[in-house]
């Protein structure tokens, strides 16, 4: 599996296996451990997707050793403060069967962040959490962070697809030595994506799957992946991307796909951030 480096100094696997929305306890098992066996590394969890005990569960029971699994869990709004981190720490490592997370990301740029950071830097330093980095942090948001704390964030995992590529978050996160890592890799086949005639025409060039060139398109510009699907087939075919390399013209056009806008929503939205900073973790 191809791995980044993180500016800890720690390996990250490029591609990984996301659970969100995969709310049933069994089914999470099953899916967790059927990407562990074929071959996934990367398992990316969250508070908020109420899943991590089966995440845990998953990886117990898979026979894979701990040391192999990079384990990424988020902290949610709600825990959002120094005292909050502390407990969403603690509720994160138990629930999940571990004494350690190998990144730790603030979900939201919402609440008191700068005191849950160094309640996270704190965790980081006793060994608890290996990395602690972001997510959904627009450039201003990081920025403000990184000169307010003490320690750069790892990684910010933020929507990256064809259709939003992030053409100033991107390249600013990685000057900082930030990792960009790509939630929702295929927009959740919003606006079509999986029948976009340019994603399409490249597929057919290539022999691979619309879902296999996005995949390789974005690992060609450096950013961490994680797909989500329950079909093992599909997680199959999503891990088939490191056999064939698109080309100068090929990336070209699926750069010219670019609209520089959320398929989701707005994180700057006053509706939507009051959204988010009111909704608990699920029960």
């Amino acid at each position: 599996m191809q791995s980044v480096i993180l500016n800890t100094g720690n390996k990250m696997p490029q591609l990984g296996f996301g659970v969100f929305q995969i709310r049933d306890e069994a089914e999470c098992v099953r899916s967790v451990r059927d990407a562990l066996d074929v071959g996934y590394r990367l398992i990316d969890t969250a508070a908020s997707y109420a899943n991590e005990a089966a995440v845990g569960q998953a990886i117990r029971e898979s026979g894979v050793p701990r040391d192999e699994i990079f384990l990424t869990t988020k902290l949610w709004v709600s825990d959002a403060s120094e005292a909050g981190a502390k407990r969403g720490i603690e509720r994160s490592l138990q629930l999940l069967g571990v004494d350690y997370i190998d990144l730790f990301l603030l979900h939201q740029p919402y609440g008191d962040v700068h005191g849950a950071w160094r309640t996270l830097e704190e965790a980081n330093a006793a060994g608890t959490l290996r990395g602690i980095g972001v997510s959904n942090f627009q450039p201003d948001r990081v920025m403000d962070l990184v000169i307010q704390n003490s320690i750069i964030p790892a990684v910010n995992q933020i929507e990256v697809h064809p259709f939003c590529q992030q053409l100033t978050a991107h390249p600013f996160n990685k000057e900082l030595g930030i990792q960009v890592e790509s939630w929702a890799p295929f927009a959740e086949g919003r606006l079509g994506l999986f029948e976009n005639n340019v994603l399409m025409e490249i597929a057919t060039e290539v022999g691979k799957s619309v879902a296999q060139v996005a995949l390789r398109w974005q690992l060609q510009r450096g950013i961490v992946v994680i797909p989500k699907s329950v079909k093992r087939n599909r997680m199959v075919e999503n891990m088939s991307v490191f056999d064939f390399v698109l080309t100068d013209e090929q990336m070209g056009r699926i750069g010219a796909l670019d609209t520089a806008t959320s398929a989701f929503f707005d994180h700057r939205d006053p509706a939507m951030v009051k959204w988010i900073s009111e909704r608990p973790i699920p029960g």
